[in-house]
């Protein structure tokens, strides 16, 4: 589906714009409002970048550790609004409502700064950024959120809360532009920091698996109820892949220990287990490593698949969710893809096996493949492509930016 078809239907309502603006040379005075971990990590190289090339900035807002340590003072903290799940949600939200309170009043009213940057987080962001902009304060988001793909209605209110929004993906600032909502295109972070070359010797060293074997790595997602889905069609695939590959070796990087239990459960009483039980090495986190030491990848959709590419490893997607999660998704998804790379091509290179089609079968099918087939060495040359197209220095390119706006460019 083209970036057209998917925008089609959308019209736009009045938008407001923003004033304000530090004159050159004065010092500048930059709000950051960080939302979980991950935005504590964008914001403190944010940080850095922005007293590298401004050292007497005055920053601060909503932190965690990391910016507080880069020099961004903290006003509260990412502890408030770092929640997970409906239901914390849920028992959090007088306290999450009375924080949004608190900081409009403070960026608007007490210690107006002359930019504001939500950093992702954008459920609780842009109500900050819309009362901040509306005020003739300058806004940035920092990380666009996946309105491309869904809910894309929030665009025209992104036009009413932000006068600038900071992209990892160029297609994200293609769909922008069509809807006239400044945005710029700054590469992503994680390319900056993964190397383009990323040897296998290394890493199987380092997870002491076989130097001369075939290593996959099966990541089922970090969620209860992907660990729950998955595991079966993962472990399915193993078996198959044993069969074929007898001297396979399968690396399982699990993200708590809350996951590990449940993927050791289901281990258990999965039928075939002692085929492949004293070949399947599981590891706290260590996903990197695990696909860096992999001849393939069999993940689940998301920003692993990112992750994946830019390590330059083959991969096959397995997704699965509820009947009614697909039902609900049918309807509000608007892109017929679902992993970055392909969504970054353009067209789908990797496979992608959702719901009916995700099985342990099909998934090894489609290792077998690729590893057997010609095509491997073009696929790794295209994530390599994509990988060079991504590697901007994001942080440094989203600090500049910020500070062009802040002086009124």
């Amino acid at each position: 589906m083209s970036m057209n078809q998917q925008t089609q239907g959308l019209t736009e309502p009045e938008s407001a714009g923003g004033t304000g603006g530090a004159a050159p040379g004065r010092r500048l005075r930059i709000a950051l409002l960080a939302g979980e971990p991950s935005g504590d990590t964008l914001g403190a190289n944010l940080t850095e970048e922005i007293l590298r090339l401004r050292p007497d900035a005055e920053i601060f807002g909503i932190t965690g550790p990391l910016m507080e340590k880069a020099g961004c003072q903290m006003v509260r903290s990412i502890d408030e609004l770092s929640v997970m799940g409906f239901a914390e949600v849920l028992k959090k939200l007088p306290s999450i409502l009375s924080l949004r309170k608190f900081i409009t009043s403070y960026v608007t009213e007490e210690r107006r700064p002359d930019v504001l940057v939500g950093i992702d987080a954008p459920d609780f962001n842009l109500y900050v950024e819309e009362k901040a902009h509306a005020a003739g304060i300058k806004t940035v988001h920092y990380v666009s959120p996946s309105v491309w793909a869904w809910r894309q209605k929030r665009v025209f209110r992104m036009k009413r809360a932000l006068d600038l929004v900071l992209c990892f993906l160029p297609f994200e600032k293609e769909f922008y532009d069509r809807f006239s909502l400044r945005a710029e295109f700054i590469g992503h972070t994680l390319a900056d920091e993964i190397p383009l070359e990323n040897p296998m010797a290394p890493a199987r060293e380092t997870l002491g698996l076989t130097q001369s074997g075939h290593v996959f790595a099966l990541l089922p997602g970090s969620r209860s109820a992907e660990v729950g889905y998955l595991t079966p069609v993962l472990l399915d695939a193993a078996c198959r892949l044993k069969k074929k590959y007898p001297d396979a070796e399968f690396a399982v990087p699990l993200v708590s220990e809350k996951r590990k239990a449940q993927f050791l459960e289901m281990l258990r009483r999965f039928p075939e287990r002692e085929l492949i039980e004293k070949q399947l090495h599981l590891y706290d986190r260590r996903a990197r490593e695990c696909m860096q030491a992999a001849d393939l990848v069999i993940l689940s959709s998301g920003t692993a698949t990112l992750e994946c590419m830019l390590v330059g490893r083959p991969m096959v997607i397995i997704y699965k969710v509820s009947p009614v999660t697909e039902l609900i998704l049918r309807m509000i998804l608007k892109t017929r893809t679902y992993g970055l790379p392909n969504l970054l091509h353009g067209e789908k290179i990797v496979p992608e096996l959702v719901q009916r089609e995700c099985t342990g079968a099909n998934a090894a099918a489609e290792a077998e493949r690729i590893l057997e087939g010609g095509g491997r060495n073009a696929l790794l040359g295209e994530f390599r492509r994509m990988h060079e197209l991504l590697r901007k220095n994001a942080g440094r390119k989203a600090a500049e930016s910020i500070i062009r706006l802040a002086e009124g460019a």
